[in-house]
């Protein structure tokens, strides 16, 4: 990219194009299965919602560090997008984990306030504290009937917030070092794969989507 500072319009209309693959497939995730499926898949092999979940975050945090996986992300990687490739990747394999959790949940991954909380997701462990400064508590409260009810001025609070979090943890360049995550055969994810970041993420998602 010709400006390669990493901006939070940069970052969110990415995380608008990969939430919309990851949902609804498309020509750069072929090959890959949708949030929807993949919730779909886990939740035969789990039974329930809570355990699919579980099961879920632990497959993305360790299984998903596989030279053979991140290979099938080559047209995710290739997006026509003002973010890094390898930032690109991670943040789609995070969001199609978080929008999964979403749909086992029982919530309607084609709601923009769902969409928004996906986003939020990807801050890890400041999600809550996010969340609670743009006028949303995360908790027991927050089932679905709780998530239609966030308001439009809400959504844009959040997402601005996202943004900024997510320039200020990956630098203006959209560098990321990856190395303390699971170990990576080749790949397009250079470095290897945050594990740690995640599962963060994952745990987020969990604790904000209850099923």
């Amino acid at each position: 990219m010709a400006d390669s500072t990493l901006t939070q319009k940069a970052i969110l209309t990415t995380l608008d194009r990969l939430y919309d693959y990851a949902v609804n497939g498309g020509a750069a995730s072929i090959g890959l299965a949708t949030a929807p499926d993949l919730a779909s898949s886990y939740r035969t092999q789990a039974g329930s919602a809570d355990a699919a979940a579980r099961k879920l975050v632990r497959w993305q945090t360790g299984k998903a560090a596989t030279a053979g996986f991140v290979t099938n992300l080559g047209g995710i990687a290739t997006l026509p997008v003002a973010v890094p490739a390898n930032l690109t990747s991670v943040l789609y394999i995070q969001l199609r984990m978080v929008a999964a959790i979403a749909d086992l949940s029982g919530h309607d991954l084609q709601d923009d306030r769902v969409q928004t909380l996906a986003f939020a997701c990807l801050t890890g462990k400041s999600t809550a504290d996010l969340l609670k400064r743009a006028g949303v508590v995360a908790g027991k409260k927050l089932y679905v009937a709780g998530v239609k009810r966030i308001a439009g001025a809400t959504l844009t609070k959040i997402n601005k917030a996202v943004g900024f979090r997510l320039v200020t943890k990956f630098g203006k360049t959209g560098v990321v070092n990856l190395g303390k995550g699971v170990p990576l055969i080749g790949g397009i994810v250079g470095g290897g794969f945050d594990g740690g970041s995640t599962y963060a993420v994952g745990k987020a998602a969990r604790n904000l989507f209850r099923p």
